[in-house]
């Protein structure tokens, strides 16, 4: 018997002497032993340390909390940047930015001598540019963190871009987008934000062979030189540090490098006729499961009923096991594997909030009209008083996982300030879901869930998807054009 197996079987003899034990020494009291499925808790309490905060002369925001536990150090950068500033016929910009500034070499040191250097402390580095802002790490011993440091700021402010590293992560893109046709999953996610925001919108676009193509390390220059400031940037420091001397590397490192003109991030909204407006669009894919999403563009974050809808989503499908969808379509009628809601918020675009499935072709119909019956009755019937007080519960102890390191707890505090939401915002929603009652939960299903604005996107095989969708409203064939 292995070690593991060992440990395994012992920990179980144990919980059954202390389940018995328990059990012995209540009867011996006279004691009534509950069952623990009727067990109620008081909230989850908690207090997490506070980071300090620092913003050098040149706007650059510091946010730093000790922990020695471990010998280790880990610095992030959150940098008011994004593919939002992408020009329509050069999508994949900023991600081309990102990942050459980390590969192509940097503040004085060619990528070779980069890699070789971290690797010989072990330090990690990373560096990226998504839709809403770009973002960057570095792990490090703290015995190998000022060397460390330098390497991480030299990247940041002054990339090299070399030129071989930007063509290879060119040839890179573009098999990753001769791919992507591969997936049923991923094609079904992709045209299901497009038929949400437009094709054409900063949230849904997607790089093409020839805006790839059309990169040049002179468009990577700019950008960065254009978008990448000191002001518009905030770094997290947690480990195995000193603030002073933290402090002093990062002013040395960071001080001289001049202000900018930091964009701002501002994504167009949708307008109200084209969120309005339902929508049954299928893919032709041969598959064995058609892929089902179903939903429409939902509120913000900071949105008055967001924790209401949260909970809605929740109950609904967001829980898994515990959830209406789940247990409708998959443990009651057996259609489906994998069935849930999603809820997704933000500050700088609209929200989404969906349904989605896997099922066969057979079950599609099905497995729609299921949805749409719990949308329903989400609007038209309160919830129990046992899924309110398990959504709740759930969602009240899940604040715990926000502060669960020093790290996560610097990152929450950059995502609240990048975001422009005030420092007690987590706590504001534990607050607000406590308080919540069925009649707030049913009016906020009643004002966000839409039935006849779903937008309904079904990838599998042929003609038979298309009847099957017919159901529900004109069907339109996405013809998707082959990459490459």
């Amino acid at each position: 018997m292995g070690v593991r197996n060992q440990v395994a079987v012992m920990a179980g003899v144990m919980i059954l002497l202390l389940t018995w034990g328990s059990a012995s020494y209540a009867a011996e009291l006279d004691l009534e032993v509950g069952d623990p499925r009727t067990m109620t808790f008081d909230p989850v309490e908690f207090s997490t340390p506070e980071p300090e905060r620092v913003v050098l002369d040149n706007g650059l925001i510091v946010y730093l909390l000790e922990d020695h536990e471990l010998p280790l150090v880990t610095i992030t950068a959150t940098m008011r940047t994004g593919s939002w500033l992408d020009p329509a016929e050069k999508v994949g910009l900023a991600s081309m930015t990102g990942a050459v500034m980390r590969t192509g070499g940097g503040g004085g040191l060619s990528a070779e001598q980069v890699d070789a250097e971290l690797e010989q402390f072990a330090g990690d580095i990373h560096i990226g540019i998504g839709r809403q802002s770009g973002s960057a790490s570095l792990d490090v011993l703290s015995k190998d963190l000022n060397r460390g440091l330098e390497i991480f700021a030299g990247l940041l402010r002054s990339p090299a871009f070399e030129p071989a590293r930007l063509e290879l992560a060119k040839l890179q893109a573009i098999e990753g987008i001769r791919r992507r046709q591969d997936s049923p999953g991923s094609i079904v996610s992709r045209e299901f934000s497009k038929a949400l925001y437009g094709a054409d919108h900063p949230t849904a676009r997607e790089s093409s062979l020839e805006s790839i193509k059309r990169l040049t390390r002179q468009d990577l220059v700019a950008f960065h030189h254009n978008t990448i400031h000191p002001n518009g940037m905030l770094l997290g420091v947690t480990g195995d540090f000193t603030k002073d001397e933290m402090l002093a590397s990062i002013r040395k490192l960071f001080g001289n490098w001049q202000k900018g003109a930091v964009p701002e991030l501002k994504i167009p909204d949708v307008s109200e006729a084209d969120m309005s407006q339902s929508a049954v669009q299928f893919v032709d894919k041969d598959t064995s499961q058609t892929h089902i999403r179903v939903g429409h563009l939902s509120i913000k974050e900071n949105d008055p009923d967001y924790v209401a809808l949260a909970i809605v989503n929740d109950i609904l499908g967001g829980s898994s096991f515990r959830s209406r969808l789940f247990n409708d379509v998959r443990t009651k009628r057996g259609l489906a594997y994998s069935v849930g809601s999603r809820l997704y918020t933000g500050m700088h675009d609209q929200g989404v909030w969906m349904m989605k499935a896997e099922t066969k072709l057979t079950s599609t119909q099905e497995v729609i009209e299921r949805f749409v019956a719990n949308i329903t009755r989400m609007r038209e019937e309160p919830v129990t008083d046992a899924e309110l007080a398990e959504a709740k519960e759930a969602y009240v102890n899940s604040f715990v996982f926000s502060f669960a390191s020093s790290s996560a707890i610097v990152s929450r505090v950059i995502e609240l300030e990048y975001d422009e939401l005030p420092k007690d915002f987590l706590q504001q929603l534990r607050a607000q879901v406590i308080q919540l009652t069925k009649d707030d939960v049913q009016a906020a299903a009643k004002k966000h869930l839409h039935p006849d604005r779903l937008k309904i996107i079904a990838v599998g095989s042929g003609d038979a998807l298309g009847k099957a969708l017919s159901t529900f409203g004109e069907v339109k064939e996405i013809k998707l054009t082959p990459e490459g």
